[in-house]
């Protein structure tokens, strides 16, 4: 028994030293999303102020760990009077919700570099899983000798299921992500 708890204990911390975090390059990354407007055009918007980090121990990055957060308050449509009332209650409600945040529950490869990334999002204070497709590019090695990993990352979600805005003939209630970030450890 006693070589079984220590085989055990021996396994644990084994896995957990290698297990490395790879720190987000914000000037190489985007947090962005499209939604529809009145049934016939499309309107993009970003979110200036983010931040993220994985965490993983295999190369082919199938135990990955994301968090990530956007703060609500910097959400840029490119229309002041839009942004605005995103940000109000009827919307986002950044004075009360300061930040979306995703944490990853699995990171499964599909094929070649295609990953799904499953996770729980929350925004406006719920809570809800969501499903990403990725494409993993790199690691590559870059200047000083870092490891560096490209992820794009691209999913629907529903924004009436976490409370942000109505639904109505305005603004359709699907909204496409569009996440791309450079990771480097």
């Amino acid at each position: 028994m006693k070589k079984i708890i220590l085989s055990f204990a021996a396994a644990l911390v084994t896995s957990l030293t290698f297990a490395q975090d790879w720190a987000l390059d914000k000037a190489h990354s985007h947090v962005g999303f499209t939604i529809v407007h009145l049934k016939i055009s499309e309107v993009d918007g970003t979110f200036g102020k983010f931040d993220a980090k994985m965490t993983s121990s295999k190369d082919d990055f199938s135990d990955a760990v994301f968090d990530f957060s956007a703060e609500t308050a910097s959400v840029n449509t490119g229309n002041d009077r839009r942004d605005n009332h995103l940000r109000s209650d009827d919307f986002f409600g950044a004075e009360k919700n300061p930040a979306i945040t995703f944490k990853s529950t699995s990171v499964t490869k599909v094929s070649g570099n295609n990953y799904k990334i499953t996770g729980n999002l929350t925004m406006k204070g719920v809570t809800k899983p969501i499903t990403l497709d990725a494409v993993f590019r790199g690691p590559i090695e870059g200047r000083g000798g870092k490891k560096i990993v490209g992820i794009k990352a691209s999913g629907t979600l529903n924004r009436i299921d976490f409370g942000v805005g109505t639904s109505g003939p305005t603004v359709d209630d699907e909204v496409t992500l569009k996440i791309s970030g450079e990771f480097s450890k």
